[in-house]
């Protein structure tokens, strides 16, 4: 974004735009995926996923203009609902239930690995003069394509061909991924599952089916639930506008902040893989990360407050101007306004003379009109500072406690608690709200941080993610080492203590290989 606002001359809106374009169609899409899983199966949804992220990706890379590019955006925005929903569902439905929960996590670490490469990629391509961002958007294509040449290998979900009554292809499949022909328990436990569910659903749109069924009706509130909260914590601000954030906290070259947005990938990627060990103690790690999502937000917010508070007055004011520019006294205020940026000459550490000038929108670069003294300084979405260390540690701490816990968590916890005849309806309608939500946070956050300030931002966000830890402490059950069709039993009760479900808790022994289990009643605060 930092190469294509100044080639293509972009506005905030328009740069809120592009950002938010893809993750808005991702919702579309993934609210239409339930459907699409349904008819056509999980292995030919994520086949039509990759064919439409190639196809984005061309277009990204020829785009004359911006608004071809805002297309392209929206193309690969439909390949991302789509897979977003399936892949989960598709992992956790073809693995064993010993790995089911690491199995889901290992897919959102090779998303983390995968966004850690392209911040490479960028950084690498941002050292051509011209048109380095057609590279960055255009390679994409590449995984795209491998993708899709390595899922027509794949087999289909053996669940989704017994529900469609394919016995025997699901058996072969089965009897394949498990590598054994001892599957006779797993497949019989997951045929006799759909046939109870059949009799007893009758038909009729899932949708109803599910808000009409107790138990699907609170998993779906508790699916939604974990996917609003992960998104209203702030994680793709910090990943979309992560060089954009490091250059409003002081990091004054474009290069260099695109660089140390790769470290805050790399970080998103190295404690994700702590997350695959730690994601079978799903409530108790939720809890503990997610507060420690709330604090580094704070942390965050603190460094752009500290910043704001020693913020260089601004020390000509030319009378002859006449813009809102020249009324701010402090580079903040300067900053804030997209129409305005801050001049000035230093020596060392301290600022000799500033102003506040208007930007020219055709180049952004260069706009000091009124120090004419060769060694001064255009800062332009950002102010001299010597707090920036303390943001960088923020955005580090941030997703150090984000990765594991609030990152793969909602995912995994939706590919599992739906019941079978529910899952795909289920996954899209989650999906749908963790899009919906990425959409309000993008498109508005550089808005809110011109209105509200940087700082209040965040601390907007910490907010938000300490609502979503009492949402986890009230309303996640635990699902460690139950099988898929086990689940449902879980919700079949009033779990949530925190008013949505009613006061009751559920207690449930394991039996003989940990897959069955039976419930009763209990007393409140038993």
């Amino acid at each position: 974004m930092l190469l294509l606002k100044k080639e293509l001359k972009l506005s905030a809106l328009w740069q809120e735009l592009l950002v938010s374009s893809t993750v808005g169609a991702a919702a579309v899409a993934a609210l239409a995926g339930g459907f699409l899983n349904g008819a056509l199966g999980r292995r030919l949804c994520i086949l039509l996923a990759s064919f439409i992220f190639s196809v984005g990706g061309v277009v990204l890379s020829l785009s004359p203009n911006k608004e071809v590019l805002l297309v392209g955006r929206l193309i690969v925005g439909l390949g991302i609902g789509i897979a977003s929903m399936t892949v989960p569902v598709y992992i956790a439905e073809v693995s064993p239930s010993h790995l089911r929960g690491q199995l889901v996590t290992i897919n959102t670490l090779f998303i983390t690995g995968g966004q850690f490469i392209a911040s490479v990629v960028d950084g690498a391509f941002s050292y051509l003069s011209h048109g380095g961002w057609r590279y960055m958007l255009g390679l994409s294509a590449v995984p795209a394509v491998l993708q899709f040449i390595g899922f027509l290998f794949l087999p289909e979900s053996p669940r989704w061909l017994l529900q469609k009554g394919r016995s025997q292809q699901a058996r072969e499949v089965l009897t394949h991924i498990r590598a054994t022909e001892n599957v006779d328990e797993e497949f019989n436990n997951i045929k006799n599952i759909i046939e109870e569910e059949e009799k007893e659903s009758g038909g009729g749109l899932v949708l109803w089916r599910i808000l009409t069924s107790a138990p699907a009706r609170r998993a779906l509130v508790v699916g939604c639930g974990l996917q609003m909260f992960q998104q209203l914590s702030g994680i793709n601000t910090v990943m979309y506008y992560s060089a954009t954030i490091l250059q409003m906290a002081g990091v004054r070259d474009d290069k260099m902040a695109i660089w140390l947005s790769a470290a805050t990938a790399f970080t998103n990627f190295l404690f994700t893989l702590v997350g695959v060990w730690l994601v079978e103690h799903k409530t108790k790690l939720y809890l503990l990360l997610s507060s420690g999502t709330t604090v580094s937000l704070s942390v965050l917010a603190v460094g752009f407050l500290l910043s704001a508070q020693a913020s260089p007055p601004v020390t000509i004011h030319p009378t002859s101007l006449n813009t809102t520019c020249s009324h701010y006294g402090f580079c903040e205020n300067c900053m804030l306004d997209p129409a305005c940026g801050f001049c000035y000459r230093e020596n060392g550490s301290t600022i000799l003379s500033s102003s506040c000038d208007p930007v020219d929108p055709a180049n952004t670069d260069e706009a000091c009109k009124f120090i004419i003294h060769a060694l001064c300084i255009w800062a332009y979405n950002y102010c001299p500072t010597p707090y920036s260390w303390i943001v960088m540690l923020g955005l580090l701490l941030y997703l150090a406690f984000f990765a594991p816990g609030m990152g793969p968590m909602p995912w995994t916890v939706n590919s599992e608690i739906y019941p079978l005849w529910a899952r795909s309806t289920g996954n899209a309608c989650s999906a749908g709200v963790n899009w919906i939500c990425n959409v309000l946070v993008s498109l508005t956050f550089l808005h809110v941080a011109e209105y509200l300030t940087y700082y209040g931002a965040f601390f907007l966000y910490s907010g938000l993610a300490l609502l979503g830890f009492f949402f986890v402490l009230g309303c996640l059950p635990e699902t460690k080492g139950l099988m898929l069709e086990d689940i449902e039993t879980l919700f079949s009760r009033n779990l949530c203590t925190c008013g949505a479900f009613g006061g009751q808790n559920m207690h449930y022994t394991r039996v003989k290989g940990g897959n069955r289990f039976s419930d009763e009643d209990v007393s409140d605060g038993d």
